[in-house]
């Protein structure tokens, strides 16, 4: 039988006999039914446990008639922002509106409103007035405790008491979601469900909760940036399911209080997930539209695993999926590739199988399973851990496979990997076929910066590891007779980065022959460490204060120093280079030459 997309309207019920709904979804996204997308996996894992699920994708905010459009759900509403915080959907790191949006209806903005899970699940609250409503995704996952918002440049209260929503999932979410709609259909109440791991709760007392750890107050973590530094380095440490503790914040007369994270699923439970009937297309209401641009990118991909044990400073992953690597097992892998395979529209290539990044499928470390991620130590960083064990062998089994199954030409890794993962003669066999077989050209990497001190505070390896791996490379590609290429990302902005420490990274990419094209802008995420450097011009860590730079021109120039080759940018690196009383470095940075790579 064809997969059926989820609920979308009466019309949709009444095919199938139902009068209403156990749970809606309201999702800032196009409904894209893919796993890829939060809301279809959500909605997929609850129609397998025999709820009855409907989806509301991007509703209209001027009245509440669009989400009433499919009555009153028995259970709950459960509310997700889409795949991406609202903020950073809608806005440029220079705060400027963004022209277009990859998860909306032909690549169109406007579609979600700024601070989507508040506004949406005020309108639920508008319409029906006691329905339970659980919030989730990476907004409210990353704005579950009190957390510096770039974009209004204060700090606000956990987006569960702005939202007014009942119970906050952090985390994928999938265990979570399960128990909450089970318990509910019990006959449970909604207040009463106070105990679930990777839940966010509100209440008014913390009297006889064990194994807690308070934290400064919301209006302590708001007047005193010595505070916030050390209700953030709370979190942090405790964001390990197997060690954490549950934190509890006071705002005002309430604590807002966090849970332990979820367990990691079981290999068996996250190929259950990936197991499920998506139809893997969007919702042909968007047809006319063109669909929606951000299912290309990922239409004949595989996620194979969950979670980063890298742990990057200016990153949400180590927050919100965890550092203990979940991979699927081979089987399931090789299931969803044959799936793929047999689409009509497959061209023969599997753009991706990855995750975070593709070479940590596998990944094991021996301490994950009893004692959690180490408390005090990164699994890469200074250098990569002698516990941490790459998963190669099992990838290039995987990959042989894939390219056994018929129709399948091509395995590409489209994700990227971490060059420090593949820096050493443990990942010759890995690098080879990767080499061989598995780039289409080009791979993408991120050594994010040149200098020791501002990859320190990014948390990420020095750039001698990146060279090292660069080489590597190279000769690998020598010795196989391909002509491939890396494609670099750097950062500009970033706490401890100023024009001195932006200009010598210029001359050294430079006396590289690396002209960067990929040049990200930082921007500080609520919740993560670099965010916290950024609002308080701090190493958490260390204590240590920190330069910031702050502000679209500093940024403009950085951007110059780093893309110097650009004729547009001579106007800023010459300005840079006067503040700096450098100028005598000008003929270095403007040659007329081509890019060597």
């Amino acid at each position: 039988m064809e997969n059926k997309f989820l609920v979308v309207s009466k019309d949709d019920m009444l095919a199938r006999g139902w009068d209403s709904l156990d749970v809606i979804l309201v999702t800032g996204d196009a409904y894209v039914d893919h796993p890829s997308y939060g809301a279809a996996v959500i909605g997929r894992v609850l129609e397998n446990a025999g709820f009855k699920v409907g989806v509301i994708a991007q509703p209209d905010c001027s009245s509440t008639d669009d989400f009433m459009r499919l009555g009153r759900p028995s259970l709950f509403f459960g509310v997700t922002a889409g795949n991406l915080d609202s903020m950073v959907a809608n806005y440029t790191a220079n705060k400027l509106p963004r022209s277009d949006d990859d998860y909306s209806p032909g690549g169109a903005s406007g579609f979600r409103p700024d601070r989507t899970t508040i506004i949406y699940t005020n309108k639920i609250r508008q319409a029906f007035e006691f329905v339970p409503v659980v919030i989730g995704g990476i907004e409210a996952s990353m704005r579950r405790l009190a957390h510096y918002d770039y974009w209004s440049d204060k700090v606000r209260r956990s987006i569960l008491l702005d939202s007014k929503a009942d119970i906050l999932i952090y985390g994928m979410g999938e265990t979570q979601t399960l128990e909450i709609a089970a318990r509910l259909k019990k006959g449970e109440s909604i207040k009463d469900i106070s105990d679930v791991r990777g839940t966010v709760v509100i209440r008014k007392s913390i009297e006889g909760i064990e194994n807690l750890i308070a934290i400064p107050s919301f209006e302590e973590v708001s007047q005193d940036k010595s505070k916030f530094v050390s209700a953030a380095k709370c979190m942090y440490y405790e964001a390990d399911p197997i060690r954490g503790k549950t934190i509890a914040q006071k705002h005002d007369t309430r604590f807002v209080i966090q849970l332990p994270p979820a367990k990691p699923l079981k290999t068996e439970e996250l190929d259950g997930i990936y197991a499920l009937p998506y139809t893997r297309m969007w919702h042909p209401s968007y047809d006319e539209s063109g669909g929606v641009p951000g299912l290309e990118t990922v239409r004949f991909s595989v996620t194979s695993h969950r979670g980063c044990p890298g742990g990057c400073n200016f990153c949400s992953l180590y927050m919100h999926q965890g550092r203990i690597i979940q991979s699927r097992s081979e089987k399931s892998v090789i299931e969803e590739v044959k799936k793929i395979a047999s689409k009509e529209d497959f061209t023969g290539t599997i753009t991706d199988i990855g995750g975070p990044t593709a070479n940590m499928y596998a990944t094991r470390c021996s301490s994950w399973t009893k004692a959690g991620s180490c408390r005090n130590k990164r699994c890469l960083v200074p250098s990569k851990c002698p516990s941490l064990k790459p998963g190669y062998s099992e990838t290039l089994k995987l990959w042989e496979k894939a390219l056994a199954i018929p129709k399948v030409n091509h395995v590409f890794v489209g994700s990227g990997i971490r060059f420090d993962l593949a820096a050493d003669d443990g990942s010759n066999a890995y690098l080879k076929a990767l080499c061989s077989s598995h780039i289409s050209g080009q791979l993408k990497v991120a050594p994010e910066h040149t200098e020791a001190s501002v990859l320190a505070l990014m948390s990420k390896p020095e750039f001698e590891v990146y060279e090292e791996f660069t080489k590597r490379f190279n000769e690998t590609n020598k010795r196989l007779s391909k002509k491939q290429y890396l494609v670099n990302y750097f950062i500009i902005g970033h706490p401890g980065s100023g024009l001195t420490e932006t200009l010598k990274m210029a001359l050294k990419l430079e006396s590289m022959g690396i002209r960067p094209e990929q040049v990200q802008d930082f921007i500080p995420l609520p919740m993560t460490i670099s965010g916290c450097m950024y609002y308080t011009e701090t190493d958490p860590f260390t204590d240590k204060k920190i330069y910031v730079p702050k502000g679209a021109r500093e940024r403009r120039l950085q951007r110059a120093l780093i893309q110097h080759s650009q004729p547009d940018n001579k106007k800023y690196v010459v300005e840079a280079l006067r503040r700096m009383n450098k100028m005598r470095l000008i003929g270095k940075l403007l040659k007329n030459r081509k890019p060597r790579r």
